[in-house]
């Protein structure tokens, strides 16, 4: 049923980036990367800077075995958020939070 509701939710408001980022969430835990990531982009279009988009986009790239195109994008999150915790997932440490 989410997936229905997020569909109806991303027709009827295109342009809220949330509502394309909690769909490519629904894509990304059926394990349709390719989907998933599709909408995550759509979400980084409409709001650049969206956190946990990006993050998002880091962790979907990997799964799909692209792992430094991951790790740059999981690095742009952390640009921005020092503090996320999913810099746990990079391979080598990225700067030190202060």
């Amino acid at each position: 049923g989410a997936m229905k509701a997020f569909d109806a939710l991303v027709a009827y408001c295109p342009t809220w980036a949330e509502g394309w980022n909690q769909r490519a969430f629904v894509y990304f835990r059926q394990e349709n990367y390719t989907m998933a990531l599709k909408d995550i982009d759509r979400a980084i279009a409409l709001s650049p800077n969206h956190i946990p988009a990006l993050s998002g986009r880091g962790i979907t790239l990997m799964k799909m075995g692209r792992q430094a195109e991951g790790e740059a994008a999981l690095k742009r999150a952390i640009d921005l958020h020092p503090w996320l915790p999913e810099r746990g997932l990079l391979s080598e440490p990225y700067g030190a939070p202060h």
